[in-house]
């Protein structure tokens, strides 16, 4: 679905929009335009990731000067919802431009990058500790090669206290 706030093209990737989904996008985009701070509210169910994703996208690909957009959110479960909820909205945008013919626009959508900062189990570098699967047990083997007191174990005995290179 496209419709647009004020001059701002808008691509949504349902068929219908609830109203308070509306108002909710067109509060943010007063405050982006003011370039401000805000805080908005809606009850849980009622669509505010991919409101607000579709929306700051939007801004984003109108306005290409202002590109950066930080995500907070209190739990891993929540980040990772909004990414596969971003990655989602980016390959419907995709294919409205596909289908519209405009590959300069394709381009720009397949070009644009969300990255998501979560946890030892998405970010994990070491090349052991990364090929676990479970979150706890990369937490566990990260924190024994990295806590205070296997950092002092091995200066004495390096060979039985591995460290992690990546750590520090």
């Amino acid at each position: 679905m496209r419709f647009f706030i004020d001059e701002l093209p808008i691509i949504f990737p349902y068929d219908r929009i609830y109203p308070e989904q509306y108002t909710y996008m067109c509060d943010l985009k007063r405050t982006l335009d003011a370039s401000g701070h805000c805080v908005l509210e809606m009850p849980s169910g009622t669509g505010k990731t991919v409101s607000l994703l579709a929306l700051i996208v939007s801004y984003q690909q109108f306005h290409p000067t202002k590109r950066k957009l930080i995500y907070c959110s209190r739990t891993v479960p929540e980040i990772e919802k909004a990414l596969s909820e971003l990655k989602r909205l980016m390959a419907y945008r995709i294919k409205v431009a596909d289908e519209e013919g405009d590959r300069e626009q394709k381009l720009k959508e397949q070009a644009y990058t969300g990255l998501g900062l979560t946890s030892r189990k998405n970010l994990c570098l070491h090349p052991e500790v990364s090929k676990e699967k479970k979150g706890r047990v990369v937490d566990a083997r990260c924190r024994d090669m990295t806590n205070s007191g296997v950092t002092e174990r091995a200066k004495v005995d390096p060979e039985h206290n591995p460290l992690c290179s990546f750590h520090d």
